[in-house]
């Protein structure tokens, strides 16, 4: 892959907004968790070391990925994670139960659209920090005091409609 410029600089997500953010979306090792801009790997790291998930990342910094992997492997779940260099912008996600975002505000709304068209009912997105406008998440959750007073929040994928 040609390399890209990342759209945000690598940010680690706070470990208590992890551990609330794997909480929050009430995980069970029959999921599919990606992360989108998943960096180092630490979110998946633990939710599949302490949930028994499996998981995809991505990331444009190989750099990060490789990280990520040579870590997973380090806890012992490197045979449940995926680590892909690749525009998060451009992954299907249509395997993924449980989506975690960490980006600013602007990209969460432009994969809005991709979210809701690709995941299947009942899938969870979480983010930390940033909502997705005028999308009502299902839970907000407020880490305080927090290492970094965290916002968290939660948005179901509905069921489809019946047709009247």
């Amino acid at each position: 892959m040609t390399a890209s410029r990342p759209d945000i600089g690598f940010i680690p997500t706070p470990v208590d907004a992890t551990v609330a953010m794997l909480k929050l979306a009430d995980l069970s090792p029959s999921d599919v968790v990606y992360d989108l801009g998943c960096g180092d790997g630490r979110l998946l790291i633990r939710a599949a070391a302490d949930y028994g998930v499996r998981g995809v990342g991505i990331d444009v910094d190989a750099a990060l990925l490789q990280q990520a992997q040579a870590r997973a492997e380090q806890e012992g779940v490197g045979d449940r994670l995926t680590f892909q260099q690749e525009n998060l912008f451009a992954t299907d996600l249509r395997n993924a139960t449980v989506v975690f975002i960490y980006l600013l505000p602007h990209l969460n709304l432009r994969l809005r659209p991709r979210l809701q068209a690709q995941l299947r009912p009942g899938s969870r997105i979480v983010t930390h920090m940033f909502d997705m406008g005028d999308w009502a998440p299902h839970r907000t959750l407020h880490l305080q005091p927090s290492e970094e007073d965290s916002v968290l929040y939660l948005w179901r994928i509905p069921d489809k409609k019946a047709p009247e």
